[in-house]
């Protein structure tokens, strides 16, 4: 598996991320049973013009996950974490998220992900990352944040 960064300005990377990205949200509307998510419906123009860097899990040549953040001086925020659903439980989200704490410097990295979302809590929760509280976002769609300090 190869980790990189990339920049899906459009093209056949871009639409190979939005597929990714449908698929893995997909999975997780389905343990959250809600399919309220933002990025689950976000266009090809969307997803492109956000303002997020991404690294890309790379496996025999496939887009197999992906982690898109948003960083400052003080912190850097995962945006998003997708993992193909036929490459689950192979590590590929927990490499993303070791690659993105090491480039992030000793800064603290925080993270939210569906309250009702055990596996991604369990990544999180064994990598370091420590509870900061549950928030109702929109009604009856409740999302979990986390921190990792160094």
């Amino acid at each position: 598996m190869l980790i990189t960064e990339i920049s899906p300005t459009g093209g056949s990377l871009a639409a190979e991320l939005l597929a990714l990205q449908r698929a893995a949200y997909a999975v997780e509307a389905e343990l959250i049973q809600d399919d309220r998510i933002p990025p689950l419906h976000e266009s090809l123009e969307e997803l492109v013009a956000a303002p997020l860097r991404w690294l890309a899990a790379m496996d025999d040549g496939r887009l197999a996950g992906a982690l898109a953040w948003e960083e400052d001086s003080d912190e850097v925020d995962i945006d998003r974490l997708v993992v193909h659903p036929s490459a689950h439980r192979r590590g590929i989200g927990r490499a993303l998220v070791k690659e993105l704490v090491s480039r992030a410097g000793g800064r603290r990295v925080v993270v939210s992900t569906g309250r009702d979302n055990a596996p991604a809590r369990t990544l999180y929760e064994r990598l370091g990352f420590t509870l900061t509280g549950e928030t109702e976002v929109i009604p009856g769609l409740w999302i979990t944040s986390y921190a990792l300090t160094a």
